[in-house]
């Protein structure tokens, strides 16, 4: 790896950001709004410091950067202790927030994926912090509008935004360069995707055009909606009461099936997509729709790189963000302040920027990217800007309950057109029926 351009794998974002939505089952959501029960203690000392409890979820390099940073918050805010040790990986934080909320034990901030944040947001427990942020130090129309729309619920604040990405497409100059192929650039179309992917595929030798996650979890799923939005659908409709992408689906997974026809497409078979980038890094495949969090992977393999927002249909530029949220829970007015307090201070460029550049996140604001530190980082690492300039033009899978539940039907839909196993227009026929039946029970 090239040394101080990226670190090693981030908080584990091939997990945390393609990872299944967390879906809630009935039960489970009764638990959690079952949940009312106060936190263990007020959390106030003796002295007057008040202890919070946060829930990080990270691993390896996220971890050192949260403790290094929890660390500096506690030298400088003395009344105030945030306790880092708490926690479940971040794959497994829903079903533990879910279950102590219903145990009425639980932390005063956790950090929980933007898809999941709907579900939890239903819970009486879960502080509004729409206040907190419009009267925060960093102005909230700073914060780019993905980090913004993922922690808003029902109009409503109901976390601070805590980690940002965005999708675009990751090319292998070498395979480019042997197929006598330009590189892409931006304002490219899904035609030239498919027809790039095609040209790139060696059958002979075991290359592939390009790859997609074959699981049907989210992974699976979220690349697809860039083109979605793209070509005028949305994940729900303005009545909330159906699917807005029965016809947008099916022109999709019409790119889709094209791929799977050309058999220019590496379908991982399992989940987390390791096996998708292992053969990208290994030379054998073209262009990965990828994020930031695997640049490093890149230099590590030396792999001679270019990096190009996603194709688009309309010849506008879209793309996809998966934000995740540092959700703060009730447990008394002295904590609350307090964990309010840290996630204010965390979210601001000087401590925003540390996290960027040790944890693999994109700036969450404005500020945070017209930082010298960031600028710096941006300029000596290749494609990171492509990254950055995409978050103009982003946008963020709908915080909606039902969520999860479209999710997974969508993502059975695209395994199916992959696999070759059913029509797109079937396919989403089938995806509409479920997806449809989940929105309209009552929440």
């Amino acid at each position: 790896m090239t040394a101080g351009i990226l670190p090693p794998g981030g908080p584990a974002r091939r997990d945390v950001l393609r990872r299944g939505a967390g879906l809630l089952s009935g039960a489970a959501a009764g638990s959690v709004l079952a949940g009312c029960g106060s936190g263990t203690g007020d959390g106030v000392g003796p002295d007057g410091r008040v202890t919070v409890e946060l829930w990080h979820g990270q691993t390896d390099t996220g971890r050192a950067v949260i403790q290094a940073l929890v660390a500096e918050f506690n030298r400088t805010h003395p009344k105030i202790r945030v306790d880092a040790g708490g926690g479940v990986l971040a794959d497994a934080m829903l079903q533990k927030v879910t279950a102590a909320l219903a145990s009425g034990s639980y932390p005063d901030i956790a950090y929980v994926f933007g898809s999941d944040l709907a579900s939890i947001a239903r819970s009486p427990k879960v502080v509004d912090l729409t206040g907190t942020v419009n009267d925060g130090p960093t102005p909230w129309r700073d914060f780019w509008t993905p980090a913004r729309e993922a922690v808003t619920v029902n109009g409503r604040v109901r976390a601070a935004p805590a980690l940002l990405d965005s999708l675009a497409v990751v090319c292998n100059k070498k395979l480019f360069a042997r197929a006598g192929l330009p590189l892409p650039q931006p304002g490219w179309t899904w035609q030239d995707f498919t027809d790039t992917a095609r040209k790139l595929t060696g059958h002979g030798d075991g290359t592939f055009g390009t790859g997609w996650p074959g699981v049907g979890d989210e992974d699976t799923v979220w690349r697809l909606w860039p083109m979605v939005w793209d070509l005028g659908g949305e994940v729900i409709a303005a009545d909330g009461r159906s699917i807005g992408f029965e016809d947008a689906g099916v022109r999709a997974l019409e790119t889709v099936a094209a791929l799977a026809r050309d058999r220019s497409v590496y379908v991982d078979p399992k989940p987390g997509s390791e096996q998708m980038y292992q053969v990208f890094l290994s030379g054998r495949m073209g262009m990965v729709v990828t994020g930031p969090w695997e640049l490093p992977d890149i230099l590590q393999a030396r792999t001679d790189y270019h990096v190009v927002p996603l194709p688009s249909y309309s010849g506008r530029p879209v793309t996809i963000s998966g934000p995740d949220t540092w959700t703060v829970f009730d447990n008394g007015g002295a904590r609350v302040a307090a964990a309010k307090t840290f996630v204010e201070w965390l979210v601001q460029p000087a401590q925003d920027v540390r996290w960027d550049l040790r944890a693999g996140s994109l700036p969450l604001s404005r500020s945070t990217q017209a930082l010298p530190a960031w600028q710096d980082r941006s300029a000596a690492t290749e494609g990171l800007s492509v990254f950055t300039r995409a978050l103009e033009t982003a946008r963020v899978r709908p915080a909606h309950p039902a969520y999860p539940q479209i999710s997974e039907a969508l993502g059975q839909a695209v395994v199916a057109v992959l696999l070759g196993r059913s029509t797109p227009a079937h396919a989403l026929r089938d995806c509409a029926r479920d997806a449809n039946a989940a929105l309209l029970i009552p929440r």
